[in-house]
């Protein structure tokens, strides 16, 4: 099964913009997630997914100079993105994942992918019953799955967020949640506003080693100063019908 990860991306943040550009410990935060990503050992291929927006013309230069492929589609038609990129690049299975989490961690993608292999599901992530940080969201889908949702998914929000269709149709299709064995859910690890920029730079400026550490030693850091959760715990994560 050929196994392709799309990782969304553009400069058009509502609430940060730009972000996914940012500086994060002498990276670019996409650079952290594409390079996280490629650490994993059962994705196939890594491809980010843009816009046809000029203004997104510094995320292809970016891509470029990381020497990871990219497909630009679809501003607001997300769903039509992930679809024309996976076709594009002959996915049978693929695996979500969004610019604004540099935390993402390539164990628990790993994991959830597995999951998926083996239990051969429509769908499969870590975010249908929340145990893991906000930030390590994985969701894996097979290509016949994705093209069912783009057919049917007529409501906006299910176009922007590519698989909520799948996620609110279980009769259709057979979705399986991955979950951990303790519950780290109220921790917020993902970029959306500047608070979670600032946690994301304390984070990376404490954990050297070239960003080679994992979602664990994020925990322990965390357990030895609590104060830095401080930083965007006042954050609330926009609901998924706001787009």
């Amino acid at each position: 099964m050929h196994v392709v990860a799309i990782i969304q991306a553009r400069m058009g943040s509502s609430r940060l913009p730009g972000k996914v550009l940012k500086d994060l410990g002498g990276k670019t935060m996409l650079a952290r997630v594409v390079q996280r990503v490629q650490q994993t050992r059962l994705v196939g291929n890594v491809v980010v997914a843009t816009t046809d927006l000029a203004a997104d013309e510094p995320i292809v230069a970016a891509c470029n100079r990381l020497g990871v492929d990219v497909y630009r589609g679809s501003e607001q038609d997300v769903l039509d993105r992930y679809y024309r990129t996976a076709q594009a690049y002959k996915a049978d299975a693929i695996v979500r994942v969004t610019s604004d989490c540099p935390l993402i961690d390539p164990e628990i993608t790993d994991r959830v992918i597995r999951v998926f292999l083996d239990e051969k599901p429509d769908y499969a992530s870590n975010i249908l019953k929340r145990s893991y940080p906000r930030g390590l969201d994985t969701e894996v889908v097979t290509f016949s799955a994705l093209e069912q949702a783009w057919r049917a998914a007529t409501e906006s929000y299910q176009r922007v967020h590519v698989l909520p269709y799948i996620t609110e149709h279980e009769g259709v299709f057979r979705l399986v949640s991955v979950t951990g064995r303790s519950d780290y859910s109220n921790h917020r690890w993902t970029v959306d506003v500047p608070d979670d920029l600032a946690f994301a730079r304390a984070v990376y400026a404490r954990l050297a080693d070239g960003g080679n550490f994992n979602w664990r030693d994020v925990l322990r850091l965390l357990a030895g100063e609590p104060w830095l959760q401080q930083l965007n715990c006042q954050v609330l994560q926009k609901a998924v019908e706001e787009g």
